[in-house]
């Protein structure tokens, strides 16, 4: 929606009656705010108001419009100015034109409704720009890092100081981390937090594109490059420029393509399959693996040279289960983020669903986290989710106690409790499934390690 006086006009014309003429016809329009100026000293002491379009008198008496031109180009390069002339002169229309003019327009019966389309025209320029601008605040906003990658544990605090770091410079970065960390977050992260924030992100997974078509994807290609290219295409690199470009799975890319990746980034320049023109770019490289690129360079499935240029500012990202309370704060998050999405009265979690979740060690890190609490989310009768309702295994538990790093006594303690829960804190039962003394468990309950329902 338009907001009043939503195009700030500047009229430069020293005939008084066709300025006022122009400003009358102008006004017309309420969502223009119109200031008329009859001497370029008077204009330019003004120009700090930051007009959006200026009407500009070629033929001004106290200074010539050619100069004007090139001053307002230099003050405010983004200003749009529309030349408003006497004479039809062709060549001297098109010098203006590209000096910087936005448009040329000669004084005659058709000058106002001229003008008035090209102003209409710049308003709805201006229109699209405010509402690239807001999208460009939303996705900042979307991949704020304090509010999207959460927690409290301080293997992610370490995560977010060196995001912070990274997207103050254009230092390339390497994010490594297990599957379903959200390397990919990060990276966009990095990327809406920068300074190339208003430029494209452009990201492709290495893994995911067949070796004999990821130079073209990469690099482009020319037209009859290979079978099947029928017209010349742009590659990834140059879709990012100016903007940053995420290689994901980096460590999937073949060895003979890594050279290739190398020079583009020696050189920073690229040159399509099937061509010779050189094209230049400006890209911020950030890669992600889940490998170890070290081991891979060792084994001679990865080049050091290309490993050293990539390394970068290297970011780690910790496993979900080496980061303690964040499981229950990022489920609660998930709950909230799809119960809204469908309608849904937010639900909570039960105490003993909590340690379901506290005691799991997700192989599939976040990425699994958030599709057992949707999946939660859906089998759950009432208003909160019960730990029935976490579809967990039985052997990911088991799995999941083994991969701690913990005393056997409180091995020995989840053990008992684990089968206290399964059998209804049947103490007899338990005793007799694990060849234990009841006296034993009793103890513990007493204790307060273990507890019944």
């Amino acid at each position: 929606m338009k907001t009043q006086k939503s195009l700030k006009v500047f009229i430069l014309e020293d005939d008084r009656w066709y300025g006022t003429m122009l400003d009358h016809f102008l006004s017309l329009n309420p969502d223009y705010a119109v200031k008329r100026f009859e001497t370029a000293k008077d204009f330019f002491n003004a120009l700090h108001e930051n007009p959006d379009v200026i009407t500009l008198d070629y033929n001004l008496a106290d200074t010539d419009g050619e100069q004007v031109l090139k001053k307002i180009k230099t003050i405010a390069p983004d200003t749009k100015v529309i030349i408003v002339s006497g004479q039809e002169d062709i060549g001297t229309a098109i010098k203006l034109l590209k000096a910087g003019a936005f448009d040329y327009i000669v004084k005659d019966n058709e000058t106002n409704d001229r003008l008035w389309n090209a102003l209409q025209h710049l308003d709805e320029i201006k229109e699209l720009k405010n509402e690239v601008e807001n999208l460009r605040g939303e996705l900042k906003k979307q991949y704020d890092f304090s509010k999207t990658i959460l927690g409290q544990s301080d293997a992610i605090k370490k995560t977010f100081v060196l995001i912070e770091k990274a997207a103050q410079t254009n230092i390339t970065v390497s994010i490594t981390g297990e599957t379903g960390t959200g390397k990919e977050l990060v990276a966009k992260a990095i990327h809406y937090h920068s300074n190339r924030s208003k430029q494209p992100f452009v990201a492709i997974n290495v893994a995911a594109i067949p070796k004999d078509l990821l130079e073209s994807e990469l690099f482009g290609h020319e037209k009859g490059a290979f079978t099947g290219a029928v017209g010349v295409r742009k590659g990834k690199f140059e879709e990012a420029n100016k903007g940053t470009i995420f290689l994901d799975e980096i460590g999937e890319m073949d060895i003979h393509l890594q050279a290739k990746l190398l020079r583009v980034l020696q050189e920073r320049e690229i040159t399509k399959v099937g061509g010779n023109t050189v094209v230049p770019i400006d890209v911020r490289i950030i890669v992600a693996t889940h490998h170890n690129l070290q081991e891979l360079v060792k084994s001679g499935s990865f080049r050091q040279d290309l490993y050293y240029r990539l390394l970068g500012l290297p970011i780690e990202l910790p496993p979900l289960k080496d980061r303690g309370n964040d499981v229950l704060i990022l489920a609660k998050q998930f709950i909230k983020t799809f119960c809204d999405e469908n309608k849904l009265p937010v639900k909570s979690l039960s105490p003993d669903a909590q340690k379901k979740l506290a005691a799991y060690h997700f192989p599939g890190n976040v990425r699994e986290l958030k599709s057992l609490i949707e999946l939660a989310s859906v089998m759950s009768d009432g208003d909160t989710i019960e730990e029935k309702d976490i579809m967990i295994e039985t052997a990911d538990n088991f799995n999941s106690l083994l991969s701690k790093e913990i005393t056997l006594k409180e091995y020995e303690q989840q053990i008992i409790q684990y089968f206290l829960d399964k059998y209804d804190s049947d103490v007899l039962l338990v005793a007799k499934k694990l060849d234990i003394g009841k006296s034993t468990i009793y103890k513990m309950i007493k204790d307060g390690d273990v507890k019944t329902k």
